[in-house]
């Protein structure tokens, strides 16, 4: 994602928490920012952290972004994180001048690095505004869902609670076929030229079909944290 919008043109500073990760971006023109509070000098900071607990470390710790951020400035979230998380990080911001946009996206892997993400985006107006061309940049389409960044997490959780949902039954129904010695490649085909046409039952049922289970595209530790979040909601 970061890439991409090197890509594209923009001005890139870049922090990882895990020293050396950032070395490819530096290779494409973006710059290293030493520490967090560095990375934060800019009109928008974005975030793409695994779960709740980074995220609040790095954007409510000590120099983190809310203390680093600019007045006015706009903090983008595209993380899958709790709604909870992100009301509070929307009122953290609102105190101290500046603005939160919540962006999480849907697409796997392959999808990021060809800039094809769909971005589920909720927050003030005049901050998506700012913010289109950054998602232009990253993704095929942007979604709005409100102006409360409450609202795209919520819908992303959803959404990742149903493609959790559609994994399980792909899985125990190519089990099923499968024992009866029903090609499991047809099984997939069948479904998903009647039933189920859908992106999410074409691209698991196939990877399933044929056993391609690494590399993964999210680790199963975070599948279960989205479902486990939106229980909690």
């Amino acid at each position: 994602m970061a890439a991409n919008l090197l890509r594209a043109g923009h001005d890139v500073t870049v922090f990882n928490r895990s020293p050396g990760k950032c070395r490819p971006l530096l290779e494409l023109g973006a710059c290293e920012a030493a520490g967090l509070r560095d990375a934060c000098g800019g009109e928008v900071v974005i975030t793409m952290l695994a779960d709740d607990a980074a995220l609040r470390q790095v954007a409510l710790g000590e120099d983190g972004i809310v203390a680093s951020l600019l007045p006015s400035a706009t903090h983008v979230s595209m993380s899958t994180v709790s709604v909870e998380l992100i009301r509070s990080l929307t009122q953290a911001h609102a105190r101290a001048g500046q603005q939160l946009v919540a962006a999480p996206v849907f697409g796997r892997p392959e999808m990021a690095a060809a800039a094809k993400l769909f971005i589920v985006a909720a927050g003030p107006s005049d901050a998506m505004r700012s913010c289109q061309p950054l998602f232009g940049s990253m993704g095929q389409r942007t979604l709005p869902v409100g102006t409360e960044p409450a609202a795209a997490s919520l819908v992303k959780l959803a959404g990742n609670f149903m493609v959790a949902a559609a994994i399980e039954t792909l899985g125990e129904a190519l089990a099923l076929v499968g024992k009866a010695g029903i090609d499991p490649g047809s099984f997939v085909d069948v479904l998903t030229s009647t039933l189920f046409p859908a992106p999410a039952y074409r691209t698991y049922g196939g990877l399933i079909a044929e056993r391609k289970f690494e590399p993964a595209g999210v680790a199963a530790p975070l599948g279960h944290k989205d479902v486990r979040l939106l229980l909690g909601v």
